[in-house]
């Protein structure tokens, strides 16, 4: 008789096993929108790598489809889509939402703001991811730090801009916040997507343009209508990236799944820094060969700018509680970073770099 129980018992286990099985690793099937065209490789790339880690973490269980922008919604409306629930998730910078709200720009990149090492630092370890999911819970979603460009170049320009009074009236593609001290600065700020760009900077609708950076700029061919190829970025030094995922849709998985979209992209942060520092020398040498002429900012646009942000950043706090909450803690961490980052990194890159050049 036991040795029958024991039989039965053997031939029951694996029936119980198989639907417990199945509810602890359900199929999930979730569409994702970049806010990129798929010609921007590493943009683009980067969350078709996150969702291929998911699948490979999740015995391919939990699959995503990944679309560029435009194939289900453009680029701008990729926010307003995951907040209705007409798409699971999507990878983009908030700053171009910022219209939704000023604040949201804080956690991709704003002028003079943290490098793409600070703003890995403040999200994870700063309360800058808190104060993010603080306000994405407004549009329904939450959101994984996924990805930064690093310091990014100032953008191509038709002309020499040697003087504050040359940026008057100039109209300059740059999006977030960069768009509104560009304006308190005399040009002419315009908000387009990146697949409209080249377009409107061929026929002269656009004087400048500023996007990422060499690899980027590369790709999309400004050199062949703008040659004057300005930097630094100053508006970001690091513009961060986040996976944006529906309320809803990431309540019903299981944690083993979110935990897997937590892994894809903690890896999508560094890998798509890395990509940029790989691949941006070498465009730039080719941009260069091309007929690109590089330019610095002159001083005293510098100072403008700064004068102006700090402006722009005091007005928007008068006028938001939430922007001066966030700006309030952002510029407190930006002051510790920038003391230790001139004790440490910035003393050995200003020595370094110059003696490395000159032999």
């Amino acid at each position: 008789m036991n040795r029958r129980l024991i039989l039965g018992a053997a031939l029951v286990t694996p029936a119980l096993a198989a639907p417990a099985m199945a509810q602890s690793a359900p199929e999930v099937n979730w569409r994702v929108s970049s806010a990129f065209p798929r010609n921007l490789d590493v943009l683009f790339g980067t969350g078709e790598t996150i969702a291929k880690r998911v699948g490979q973490l999740t015995d391919n269980r939990f699959r995503i489809r990944f679309f560029p922008a435009g194939e289900v919604v453009p680029g701008p409306q990729v926010l307003d889509a995951v907040q209705s629930g007409s798409l699971e998730g999507g990878h983009a910078p908030l700053y171009y939402f910022a219209g939704k709200d000023p604040a949201l720009s804080f956690f991709t990149g704003v002028p003079f703001g943290l490098n793409a090492r600070q703003n890995m630092a403040w999200l994870q370890y700063g309360g800058g991811q808190a104060l993010c999911d603080e306000m994405l819970a407004d549009f329904n979603c939450v959101g994984f730090p996924a990805g930064d460009t690093g310091a990014q170049m100032g953008g191509w320009f038709r002309n020499e801009v040697k003087s504050l009074a040359e940026l008057k009236g100039l109209k300059f593609r740059t999006p977030g916040l960069n768009g509104q001290l560009f304006a308190r600065l005399g040009a002419v700020p315009q908000a387009i997507a990146p697949a409209d760009i080249y377009p409107s900077l061929e026929r002269g609708a656009l004087d400048a343009v500023e996007f990422v950076g060499p690899h980027d700029d590369e790709k999309l061919g400004f050199v062949r209508v703008a040659r004057y190829y300005y930097y630094p970025g100053f508006w970001e030094a690091g513009a961060h990236l986040h996976l944006i995922i529906n309320k809803d849709a990431i309540a019903k998985l299981p944690d083993s799944y979110k935990a897997a979209l937590e892994v894809a992209c903690g890896e999508a942060n560094a890998n798509m820094l890395a990509q940029y520092d790989h691949l941006n020398p070498q465009a730039l040498r080719r941009l260069v060969a091309a007929g690109a002429q590089l330019r610095p900012w002159p001083r005293e646009i510098l100072q403008a700018a700064w004068t102006e942000a700090n402006a722009m950043y005091d007005e928007l706090s008068g006028r938001s509680e939430r922007f001066k909450k966030i700006w309030t803690a952002y510029r407190a961490y930006r002051q510790e970073e920038y003391q230790w980052f001139r004790i440490a990194e910035s003393s050995f890159d200003n020595f370094a770099f110059p003696a490395a050049a000159q032999r």
